[in-house]
């Protein structure tokens, strides 16, 4: 015998029990939402492996030591190298990486492979090039070049009507004299094959190829594609009198002073305006 079913009682409308949704349900877990310290440690992990790649394979940090590339880089310019064209690393971006008339790069030393410059790149492999009063004179045309600069200087032969076959300079490496020699017709210096002649854009303060000769095709880094700080040379010093009134001043007055020194100083030495700069 069945009982009979109370079509109330068997409604969906009935009201529930109320549930108090911040309250987790009991067997079940909440995540924490913050990331765990292994999470941050792989995060870290990877940024590493990225960053060790880039300065390997791609881009590399320099520091302008010197003034022959001034005004397009400054004593204390730091630059990211592009290291890309260098042959054999990536094939496939070798087009778009070939070295052109105008190019900054970064190579070894060709004295002492063990230092890094950075010149600008003026003659390319076939080129017939001259300089007459420090202008340069390219397959028989002057070279228009606004980056180029002449600060007053004493007139040098060698120097400024070059190629000049007489050794009249203490600087001129002597390799480099004998071979300029084998290369030079009516006057005018020939660049060979995988060679590229380069010169600093301060022309009357840069020793370049004129005095060591040219950059092989395997001894070029890269090109510099960011000047990415910039400090100016120290100038201003903390004043360090003597004086008994300034001995007199208290600690905190004296810390204050010295607290504003330091930022007034940090702010000065760093170039702001020539930060995260594309060099041309």
């Amino acid at each position: 015998m069945s009982l009979p079913i109370d079509p109330v009682a068997a409604s969906d409308d009935l009201p529930s029990a109320p549930v108090d949704s911040s309250t987790p349900a009991v067997g079940l877990s909440v995540p924490d939402p913050s990331p765990s310290l292994l999470q941050t440690l792989q995060s870290l992990l990877y940024i590493m492996v990225v960053a060790l790649f880039i300065l390997t394979f791609s881009a590399q940090p320099f520091r302008i030591p010197s003034a022959s590339m001034e005004s397009t880089l400054q004593i204390g310019d730091f630059l990211l190298v592009n290291k890309q064209v260098t042959p054999g690393l990536f094939p496939a971006l070798a087009s778009a990486s070939e070295i052109h008339r105008g190019d900054i790069i970064v190579f070894h030393y060709p004295v002492d492979p063990a230092k890094d410059l950075v010149k600008r790149v003026i003659g390319l492999p076939g080129d017939r090039l001259r300089l007459r009063s420090g202008r340069v004179y390219l397959n028989d045309h002057a070279l228009i070049e606004p980056y180029a600069i002449y600060r007053p200087s004493p007139s040098d032969s060698y120097r400024d009507e070059f190629p000049h076959l007489d050794r009249t300079d203490p600087d001129v490496d002597s390799r480099w004299w004998i071979q300029m020699h084998t290369l030079v017709s009516h006057g005018e210096l020939t660049v060979p094959a995988d060679s590229y002649f380069v010169l600093g854009d301060n022309r009357n303060d840069s020793e370049d190829s004129r005095y060591w000769g040219f950059v092989p095709r395997a001894a070029i880094v890269g090109k510099p594609f960011l000047i990415y700080f910039s400090l100016n040379q120290p100038a201003i010093q903390p004043d360090d009198s003597d004086d008994d009134d300034a001995s007199a001043q208290s600690s905190k007055t004296g810390s204050t002073v010295q607290t504003h020194f330091l930022a007034e100083y940090l702010f000065r030495l760093v170039r702001w305006n020539r930060t995260l700069r594309i060099p041309r």
